[in-house]
């Protein structure tokens, strides 16, 4: 067995679902984009990702990936449907994006997400050398750190949370409130997306748990823990390339003719998610349509939905209803071979991605909440020459970055409408003054920047930072430069 100095402890491994008959596998970028985010670190570092492999039964031998060990953890049915379906994404889920849907609470789902937890917990104390750093992701492993923290207190821990954490009204309907607080303390560092969820972390644990606490530092069991801000970003430097290149561009340009050339195209990309906004999104547009302010003969909505939790039922439902609002805007107001709405529900590669936000005048981001929402920033980078416009909903976590979008409020549909309208008829200048900012943000606080930052808090030693630095020793010196001054004014604990 390999010793490991970085472990990085995920609901998922970060390999495609299917290995090839020769045993290779090829990395998987995850929806989130931690995979992105983690590769280049992870080649020039001894490391080893901990998670499901993505089938249930016993676990298969994998091979390294680029040198990173591959260590999965088994499920099993039961551990699916009541963990991971049922209190991660049916409990959790729901409740950290502002009870959008009603959180449901069964105690069997409570049982499985311990054993889960208990599980990943063990199989990290197995492969961590002694002191290592352990860097645990999301919602899915919250009581991971305190488990780990009893099996192997030599280890350093942090713990990063993707997605929102609520306020406390609405915490505090969790039945199980005080233990998740206390597996979340259980780390060094603990990360959140914005500031605003720190100092709600903050004001629950003094609460529930009557501990001193700020939005910087809470006491526990004699120690202390660290919280703070660090919004994870995108490759920016990767995006722009890939936009640029001229097969993209090629492309862009027959996708433009494809959908019949229109003057304006409005482009969505979502996971079918019932916080994406989807269904306020598809009822604004139709309003639009409906007033005359947009028509169908200069203007197309391009929706890309990619199904996600198709087991769950709320999302069945939910992609039910986005499918019936489709075929009634194209009912009403398309034409033979003019439909109002393209809507498409396959995943698509990162160029023909690219090629998507190069063809889209206006890029649609209103989710309801969402903890980042990385389409965002894809999107500005991707738009090499400085044209296009931004519209995002004011409760994405990208907004706090990339205040110069047209910012809307995804609930006021009257607003929603305005917001629209506004992106699609900006003056050139406006557009490209808003993107030139947005664009050198990104530049700034890219993905590496993002990696050393958080790992500069929890590992004191520096060394995994070192190694980020020589990973990044291939980019040009501008660049770099960029970088490590971004991660030094971005430590956030």
């Amino acid at each position: 067995m390999r010793d490991s100095s970085l472990v990085v402890v995920a609901n998922r491994l970060p390999i495609d679902d299917s290995i090839a008959p020769d045993g290779a596998c090829e990395w998987r970028r995850s929806p989130g984009g931690l995979v992105s985010a983690l590769h280049p670190l992870l080649r020039h570092t001894p490391a080893t990702w901990v998670g499901w492999a993505g089938s249930v039964g016993p676990v298969p031998t994998l091979p390294d990936v680029d040198g990173v060990r591959m260590r999965p953890v088994p499920l099993t049915p039961e551990d699916l449907r009541d963990s991971y379906e049922g209190f991660a994404n049916a409990t959790l889920w729901p409740l950290y994006h502002d009870a959008v849907e009603q959180p449901q609470h069964h105690r069997r789902w409570w049982e499985a997400y311990q054993r889960v937890n208990r599980r990943f917990a063990e199989t990290v104390a197995e492969v961590a050398e002694p002191g290592a750093v352990v860097w645990v992701q999301d919602y899915h492993l919250h009581l991971v750190p305190a488990l780990l923290r009893e099996l192997r207190p030599d280890l350093r821990i942090g713990f990063f949370l993707h997605v929102p954490f609520p306020p406390p009204e609405l915490f505090m309907q969790l039945p199980r409130r005080a233990e998740l607080l206390r597996g979340m303390l259980g780390a060094d560092l603990v990360g959140f997306q914005r500031a605003q969820a720190a100092h709600n972390f903050a004001q629950l644990v003094a609460k529930v748990l009557d501990l001193p606490a700020t939005d910087r530092r809470i006491g526990i069991d004699g120690r202390v823990v660290r919280i703070g801000a660090f919004p994870v970003s995108i490759d920016t430097a990767e995006m722009a390339a890939l936009a640029a290149r001229p097969d993209v561009a090629a492309r862009a340009s027959r996708l433009r003719q494809d959908l019949g050339r229109p003057e304006h195209v409005i482009l969505s990309v979502d996971r079918m998610d019932y916080t994406k906004g989807i269904e306020q999104r598809l009822k604004a547009y139709r309003e639009l349509l409906v007033s005359g302010h947009v028509k169908v003969r200069d203007t197309v909505l391009v929706q890309v939905a990619v199904p996600s939790r198709e087991r769950v039922g709320q999302y069945q439902e939910l992609r039910e209803r986005v499918e019936r609002e489709v075929g009634r805007i194209n009912g009403e107001f398309g034409r033979v071979g003019e439909p109002a709405i393209h809507y498409l529900t396959q995943p698509f590669d990162r160029a023909e991605l690219a090629a998507l936000y190069r063809v889209a005048d206006v890029m649609a981001v209103t989710p309801l909440r969402d903890g980042m929402n990385l389409v965002a920033k894809e999107y500005v980078a991707a738009r090499v020459d400085d044209t296009g416009a931004l519209l995002l909903s004011e409760f994405a976590g990208a907004a706090a970055e990339l205040p110069q979008a047209y910012l809307v409020n995804p609930h006021d549909l009257e607003g929603l409408k305005e917001g629209l309208l506004a992106a699609l008829h900006a003056a050139p200048t406006d557009v490209r003054e808003r993107m030139r900012a947005m664009r050198a943000h990104l530049h700034e606080h890219d993905i590496r920047a993002w990696v050393r930052a958080y790992l500069n808090a929890l590992d004191r030693t520096d060394v995994l930072v070192d190694r980020l630095t020589s990973a990044d020793a291939s980019a040009p010196p501008a660049q770099r430069d960029r970088s490590a001054a971004a991660a030094e004014g971005r430590t956030g604990a």
